[in-house]
Order: C-alpha cells, then sequence, then structure tokens
C-alpha cells in the first residue's frame, strides 16, 4: 500500500529535530510538502534539504510546510538541521512505518545486491488532506522548482 493521488493521505505524529512531535493532522488547512530522503549528512540528501531550505520563503508565501523524514534518529537530525542551517522540521521514522505507509520504503538494487532503503519522494498534499501530487525516485536538481508549480498550481 502506498499514498496515491485524490486519496486522503496517510496520517502520521513522528518526533522532529529539536525535542518536538508533528503531526499531519496539525497542519490541516495548509499545504504540506512531505519528503522522504534516505540519510543525514550524505550528498544528495543535503543538495536537496538546502534546496527546500532556500525556498523556503517562497514555500511561506504559499502558505505551505515543509517535513523532511529519514529513518534517522532525532539526535542525528539535530546535528544536520544546525549544521545546514535548515528552516523547518525533520522528523525521524525510526522504526520506518511512515515510509511503508507513503510507499517510500522499497527494495534497492545496488551491483546485484539487494537491500531495503527509501525511496527519495515527495508528496504534496493539500490543505483537506488529501495527495495532489507525487514523485517518486526524485533527482534532486530541479525538484523543489517542480514542487513549487505544484503549489502555485494548487491555488
Amino acid at each position: 500500500m502506498a499514498a496515491e493521488i485524490g486519496k486522503k493521505a496517510p496520517n502520521f505524529a513522528l518526533p522532529t529535530d529539536g525535542g518536538g512531535k508533528i503531526a499531519l493532522a496539525d497542519l490541516a488547512g495548509k499545504p504540506v510538502v512531505l519528503y522522504f530522503y534516505p540519510r543525514d549528512n550524505t550528498s544528495g540528501c543535503t543538495k536537496e534539504a538546502c534546496g527546500f531550505r532556500d525556498a523556503m520563503p517562497e514555500l511561506r508565501k504559499l502558505k505551505a510546510a515543509v517535513i523532511g523524514v529519514s529513518k534517522d534518529s532525532v539526535k542525528s537530525h539535530d546535528g544536520f538541521k544546525a549544521k545546514q542551517k535548515l528552516n523547518f522540521p525533520l522528523a525521524s521514522d525510526e522504526d520506518g512505518k511512515v515510509c511503508a505507509a507513503y510507499g517510500a520504503w522499497v527494495e534497492k538494487n545496488l551491483y546485484g545486491r539487494k537491500y531495503m532503503g527509501i525511496d527519495r519522494s515527495t508528496f504534496l498534499i493539500d490543505g483537506k488532506g488529501v495527495v495532489r501530487q507525487v514523485w517518486r525516485k526524485v533527482k534532486v536538481p530541479g525538484h523543489v522548482d517542480e514542487v513549487l508549480a505544484a503549489l502555485k498550481a494548487l491555488d
């Protein structure tokens, strides 16, 4: 099972950096950019996070919330957020339940070795909690611009 366009987004409540908590239900009424990334402090994940960080003024104008999710610990997120000066919450899904609910926990294949990991993916959820856009196997260059364009199209 995975989150699908036109369907209600799976609800979640996760711990975040800074000792906080975030739940999809708490963000009702505003669009949510929920993105799943493999690991803190890796090159692609850092570029993606910094892209959202740099676009935050425009995302705020669109009243959008951004949440980054990985299986890293809250402590890891604290360090990553501070190092990259991120201006949005990073949620810790250590047991992988939210990753699985969104279909972001997948079998991967690297040089013939199969393993489970996070598929870099982004979900645009509208203010009513409905999935409006899904990007899977995200390529980082240009991705934030695609998300911004989709957000503008929601209005």
